[in-house]
């Protein structure tokens, strides 16, 4: 399993950018898996239904499972929150892991980058950010991408994936 990252500060794209470049891998033959990382609380859950009630009344977790998916929901009760690597020991085998977040981790990552949010560059400081995704031309000599080049990113994915 090969992990690339996209990271940049909130409102960059990366989200979109990750969104775009999903089918494009998948149609060259890739299964591919993402790890969204959160600085919110979140429910992936209804209130009210069994499984939420389940976590509500104290499960450490909850795997909840249908003919169509299954999810499994792990309460920290206040542990520190597991690094990358932990997470990705959790996936089933795939071609590619795409991860939004983790950027001050140490793996290969692509930088989103949009001028209006007025943050810095991240790759100048990050030795692991391979290219640079952006509405403008990054400092350094990065390989880069216009935000709407998904065809351009996902080329230059696949060729990295080979290497």
């Amino acid at each position: 399993m090969k992990t690339l990252g996209f990271a940049g500060f909130s409102g960059a794209g990366k989200t979109t950018l990750i969104e775009g470049l999903l089918p494009r891998l998948a149609a060259a033959g890739l299964t591919v898996s993402v790890v969204k990382q959160s600085h919110h609380d979140f429910e992936v859950d209804k209130p009210g239904k069994d499984s939420w009630r389940h976590r509500r009344a104290g499960a450490r977790e909850v795997l909840l499972t249908s003919p169509h998916r299954w999810m499994l929901v792990h309460e920290l009760d206040g542990a520190p929150e597991p690094d990358l690597a932990a997470h990705l020991a959790r996936l089933s085998p795939c071609d590619l892991v795409l991860v939004e977040g983790f950027r001050h981790a140490a793996h290969a990552k692509i930088e989103v980058w949009r001028a209006a949010n007025g943050k810095a560059w991240l790759h100048p400081a990050d030795p692991h950010v391979l290219a640079v995704a952006a509405d403008g031309p990054p400092p350094g000599r990065l390989p880069h991408f216009p935000l709407d080049d998904l065809d351009g990113l996902a080329a230059f994915i696949l060729d990295w994936l080979k290497s």
